[in-house]
């Protein structure tokens, strides 16, 4: 008698997971003790709860991917997606993998530029921050630098906080251990916001090992973070409101209207994080109900991201009988893929996710013996903290002109969309290299370039003003109250290049300096920036101290607004 093996592994594996079921009953059943600041877990639990981080993640994103960057879900249950007898390979995840063969190869005290090498070996980084982390390392810059924004200019999306959920395993009931390794580490492809949201979901997945009530989960770990950065001011509305009586819609609807129109990019941290944060405090532990909000709280949102890192939460807390049996039976106990988002994998992905597992709490074992936790017999002792607010880390747009020109301060510049989230959003404020590109936040009062500076005998300012092709912005120049400039800068149709032939994305990827938001396809599109030189003779405010005011205005009638960029201004 012949055994079809394809179809014996897939029972197989669904038995298993009904035994869990059965054996530990109901999701609180894992909820481990803890007793005068101990907290005593066997090694098999451990391992079962890291399997869950690992399984909940791909269950959630699945789902939540029907609604990434779409109008959400308005159904109450919303039908969660079976897989085609794997998991395929997602952003949501793969990170974290290359993470677990980072710790592998150079131990637990891996650097960041030791994980950016890995990243570049094994091609991470297809969309947002992480593509702009991975084309960073591909010329030659290193971790922490490709998260930073002199280099990244989406340092403050999501990439960092959906990269995170790894750390949170590695340091059950250590949440300072978690956060001080997240910030680090996450720093390959994020800053300050981006890395504040990678800490809150790493804390809430450490704490997730010892607190029951997800409340406290959501309120300990929004501690980890520094009051003064937006990302904590945005977990203390959501906590606040929740604290009021707030129902989870009331909240989503005030935090998408303060922090989303903030953070326009539907892939930023702070709302996003805001989502997350919500799910879990009202998801009440279970997992349909908080991967249902996941889905619904928010029009135009990461979802997948969203629904991934709340599944996380509740892994930590329940393990595997925290999820559908089915959903995670329709695995087939695989994940695979050969590119992600058009960037061939290096190499492709095929492999066990209680494997990958395994190797994570393996590693787990390590840091937790390194920093005090005991194994007694068969069971892991670990003494439990109390998260402890780290230093903020800070950065606002207008730090940009320290890097670029600190004579000149930069007011009113917006986040944007950069290249994250959906497309056709029409710009955003970063530095690439020596240009600045500036987005007004206030359409009305525009952005602006300010100097203070005493003139000298033949005073003149010179500088080049670039637009991008179907775009355009109004420069206007005052020196004091005098306006001495007022100019349309206007990009050519984009159908029409300037100079020169048309640049083809490849699959691949685009090439340095080029991006685009969703999967890189082929395509042409026409990259020529329209430059023009400004030469101001100022003569006759020789000698003078005068206030230089550069305006950047987009409420232009007939014309589609864009960036501004700015080669550095020279006064003589």
């Amino acid at each position: 008698m012949k055994i079809d093996l394809r179809v014996v592994k897939p029972l197989a594996i669904l038995i298993v997971v009904l035994c869990s079921y059965m054996a530990v009953g109901s999701p609180a059943a894992w909820a481990s003790p803890v007793q005068k600041g101990r907290l005593v877990m066997s090694r098999s639990e451990y391992l079962d709860r890291v399997n869950a981080i690992w399984m909940g993640q791909m269950i959630g994103q699945l789902t939540g991917l029907r609604f990434e960057h779409k109008t959400a879900s308005v159904l109450s249950n919303t039908p969660l997606v079976h897989g085609r007898g794997f998991a395929e390979t997602d952003d949501d995840y793969y990170y974290e993998m290359v993470a677990v063969r980072a710790f592998e190869k150079y131990g637990i005290n891996l650097t960041v530029e030791q994980l950016g090498n890995q990243w570049l070996e094994n091609s991470a980084g297809s969309w947002g921050s992480s593509a702009e982390a991975l084309g960073l390392l591909r010329r030659g810059v290193k971790g922490p630098d490709t998260g930073n924004p002199r280099y990244n200019k989406l340092w403050w999306t999501i990439g960092s906080q959906f990269s995170s959920d790894v750390y949170g395993a590695l340091a059950p009931g250590m949440p300072n251990v978690a956060a001080e390794m997240t910030r680090r580490l996450t720093h390959v492809n994020g800053y300050a916001e981006g890395t504040d949201g990678a800490v809150f979901v790493s804390g809430m997945i450490s704490l997730g090992f010892v607190e029951t009530d997800t409340k406290t989960i959501v309120r300990k770990a929004a501690r980890l973070i520094s009051p003064l950065s937006p990302y904590r001011q945005c977990l203390d509305m959501i906590i606040s409101m929740a604290d009021a009586g707030k129902s989870p819609e009331e909240i989503s609807r005030v935090i998408s209207e303060r922090w989303g129109i903030e953070y326009p990019a539907t892939n930023n941290a702070v709302m996003n994080g805001g989502v997350v944060a919500i799910s879990v405090w009202f998801g009440d532990g279970n997992f349909s109900k908080t991967e249902n909000l996941a889905f619904t709280l928010a029009d135009y949102a990461d979802t997948d991201c969203n629904a991934a890192n709340a599944a996380s939460v509740l892994g930590a807390m329940y393990g595997m009988a925290a999820l559908p049996a089915d959903l995670v039976a329709s695995f087939n106990d695989r994940v695979r893929g050969a590119t992600m988002g058009g960037v061939p994998l290096t190499p492709p992905v095929d492999e066990s996710i209680l494997a990958l597992g395994s190797r994570t709490a393996v590693i787990g074992e390590k840091i937790l013996l390194a920093h005090g936790a005991k194994l007694e017999g068969n069971n892991l002792v670990i003494a439990t903290e109390q998260p402890v607010t780290q230093a903020p880390e800070l950065f606002k747009l207008s730090d940009l002109t320290t890097m670029w020109a600190p004579e000149w301060s930069l007011e009113r510049a917006g986040f944007g969309g950069g290249t994250g989230g959906i497309r056709g959003i029409r710009g955003a404020t970063f530095l690439n290299g020596e240009i600045l590109s500036v987005f007004p936040r206030d359409e009305v009062r525009g952005a602006l370039l300010r100097q203070t500076v005493q003139l000298s005998d033949s005073p003149s300012l010179d500088f080049d003003a670039g637009v991008d092709p179907g775009r355009s912005w109004h420069l206007q120049i005052y020196i004091n109250n005098d306006r001495v400039l007022d100019k349309l800068i206007e990009g050519p149709a984009p159908t029409h290049p300037i100079s020169g032939p048309p640049i083809v994305i490849p699959l691949g990827g685009p090439p340095p300096g080029m991006h685009f938001e969703g999967p890189p396809d082929t395509k042409t599109i026409d990259a020529a920036r329209h430059w023009e030189h400004i030469h101001l003779d100022l003569g006759t405010y020789r000698k003078q101290s005068v206030v230089i005011r550069l305006y950047d205005l987009i409420l232009v009638p007939g014309h589609e607004a864009g960036n501004s960029y700015w080669k550095k201004p020279k006064l003589q």
